[in-house]
């Protein structure tokens, strides 16, 4: 069936299974009393900010308005007003939006998994934990306490290495420490994780140790050790300076930790600076250590894309609800460019990619066709005519 006779935007909903999305209203009910505007068509209004980059209630309202005919292949019957959005956006559950999230990552993964060198090579699930902060002002969102005249809150973000998607996430006032949110995930069995030196609280990583999950992080650097073994280095890697078993002898650190651990010494080029890489695996090469930590970078990468190119830094509500409702918005229209993108014959970059939806949004042609051959080639040009041939 040909798509041609219906917009952009509303070929990319479609990508989102309706059935799916049913399922997660019903489970948290959010459409009962919903004052005229059902929880699809306030997901909708939100991804139409998140794709068109509009900032403002009123913007979404009046761009939805503005689609030429109805909005009947949205499935939506008429745009919110920007009162009702501002209403729903207070009291409609953002968690709706964020069960639908893991819902469609658990549905669309599978069309996203890449072919990563090390997490072939050694055959295990790899995770990258990180947090990120997004200031807020504190006089509008009196809540989200994080400084004394600073508002924020905090999204922390497990990724699936495969996927370079968030496998769990979850938003907190600025204040929440990176730890107190890791705590609460819990990693399967034979996982690695990969993390930066805020995680390191040695009770926390001894559990992970007791559960079977390799971790790679980097040592505190006031931390108190004794080298209990030198272990040989592959010459061949420059960056390895050295590797080490050690153990922890400070006096409560060794009682949250009493089993050896390995640091790992390597040099970083690009920041011109030593890492100390600290893990519970004992076997593996060296090198593969220090890939591991440097796959970190994938999340933030992953930040950055949701900073820069959604709406995550000006918000159109001031409540706590309302914020989250956006994030959780912000996150599966990620997920759903992602989903595009990777699987598109055109080798497209993720801004440009947001950059050409944005501008073709409501045009009628077929995404598929589109995303795959976006820029039209013209059977017999016209001839090219220089100042000279005038």
């Amino acid at each position: 069936m040909s798509n041609v006779n219906i917009s952009l935007f509303s070929q990319i909903l479609g990508v989102i299974d309706r059935e799916l999305f049913n399922r997660e209203v019903r489970k948290h009910n959010t459409d009962k009393y919903n004052k005229g505007i059902n929880t699809w068509t306030h997901f909708v209004s939100m991804l139409f900010m998140q794709f068109a980059g509009v900032s403002s209630l009123r913007d979404i309202s009046n761009g939805l308005r503005s689609a030429t005919g109805n909005l009947n292949h949205l499935g939506v019957k008429k745009a919110p007003c920007k009162s009702s959005m501002s209403y729903i956006n207070k009291n409609r559950s953002y968690e709706v939006f964020a069960d639908v999230y893991f819902a469609l990552l658990e549905k669309l993964e599978p069309s996203l998994r890449k072919s990563r060198l090390y997490a072939k090579r050694i055959k295990r699930k790899i995770f990258i934990m990180d947090a990120s902060i997004i200031p807020l002002s504190l006089s509008l969102f009196d809540w989200a306490k994080f400084r004394t005249h600073k508002g924020a809150v905090k999204l922390h973000a497990v990724l699936d290495y495969d996927s370079g998607l968030p496998h769990y996430a979850v938003l907190t006032d600025g204040k929440t420490h990176d730890v107190k949110a890791a705590k609460q995930t819990i990693f399967e069995s034979g996982s690695v994780l990969v993390v930066d030196r805020a995680y390191v609280d040695y009770e926390w990583l001894y559990n992970l140790d007791s559960n079977d999950v390799i971790f790679v992080t980097r040592l505190k650097s006031n931390a108190d050790v004794e080298v209990v073994k030198q272990l040989l280095t592959n010459d061949k890697h420059e960056h390895v300076l050295s590797d080490e078993q050690i153990k922890l002898t400070g006096f409560y650190t060794s009682k949250k930790y009493p089993k050896k651990l390995r640091v790992v010494k390597v040099y970083d080029q690009d920041n011109d600076q030593e890492l100390h890489l600290l893990t519970n695996q004992l076997s593996w090469t060296a090198d593969t250590i220090s890939q591991l930590y440097k796959a970190r970078w994938d999340v933030e990468v992953f930040f950055k894309h949701l900073k820069q190119l959604f709406r995550v830094k000006t918000f159109v509500g001031t409540s706590a609800n309302a914020v989250r409702i956006q994030m959780w918005c912000s996150m599966i229209a990620i997920l759903v460019i992602n989903y595009l993108k990777n699987r598109a014959e055109f080798k497209w970059h993720l801004s440009n990619l947001i950059t050409f939806l944005r501008i073709n949004l409501f045009v009628k042609i077929n995404l598929w066709n589109w995303i795959d051959k976006p820029i039209i080639q013209l059977a017999n040009p016209p001839p090219e005519i220089t100042l000279f041939d005038l």
